[in-house]
């Protein structure tokens, strides 16, 4: 049998609960936010056996790392010992950023329905803004590479692009899949999946 590699998403931050698209933005996790990760923690104690055995690996923007350091304390390991990795990063909405689908549709109509169309190549506008495709090409090669038994909290996005490369999800249906805050999702053998 493989080693595990654990992908967490964050926890609930309140942009989230506003279907406010964060990308690279720095937000906090809100009191929903912290119990999911807490929860996922509990659970990830009673599925890794020896945690002091895995690595541990997160995106650094805040959210990831306040989701990564309240699984270590679950698992009764110090908050700190992880390293990051900026591959991991969300998804950049360029100009996008900190606004509601609601918001950019009222600025220009038709943006959703554009994006639709292609998610997973759709780029928004901004120069640093990234589709589904370049997120994959930047987030590929460290998931390919990565060394069992292990454990990294992300983001959605980087959970969408672990599905299209390991389960050969279609472009849009990896693109537009739902990500929970409150499981775990197993890679292992070459197939991710949740638990």
């Amino acid at each position: 049998m493989s080693q595990p590699i654990y992908i967490v998403r964050h926890g609930q931050t309140d942009w989230n609960a506003e279907l406010r698209l964060q990308g690279q933005s720095e937000t906090d996790l809100n009191r929903r936010g912290r119990e999911q990760a807490a929860a996922n923690g509990r659970l990830l104690a009673t599925l890794m056996g020896d945690p002091a055995r895995f690595a541990f690996l997160a995106s650094p923007l805040r959210r990831t790392r306040q989701t990564m350091e309240i699984i270590r304390m679950a698992l009764s390991l110090p908050a700190d010992g992880y390293q990051t990795d900026p591959r991991l990063m969300e998804l950049n909405y360029g100009d996008w950023e900190a606004s509601t689908f609601a918001e950019l549709e009222a600025e220009e109509p038709g943006a959703s329905a554009t994006r639709d169309v292609d998610k997973w190549r759709f780029r928004p506008p901004g120069v640093a803004a990234e589709s589904y495709e370049m997120l994959a090409a930047r987030v590929e090669p460290l998931l390919e590479s990565a060394r069992a038994p292990l454990l990294i909290v992300t983001h959605g996005g980087v959970l969408r692009v672990a599905f299209h490369i390991f389960n050969g999800m279609g472009d849009n249906e990896a693109a537009s899949m739902e990500v929970p805050q409150d499981r775990v999702a197993l890679l292992e053998d070459g197939r991710i999946g949740w638990i």
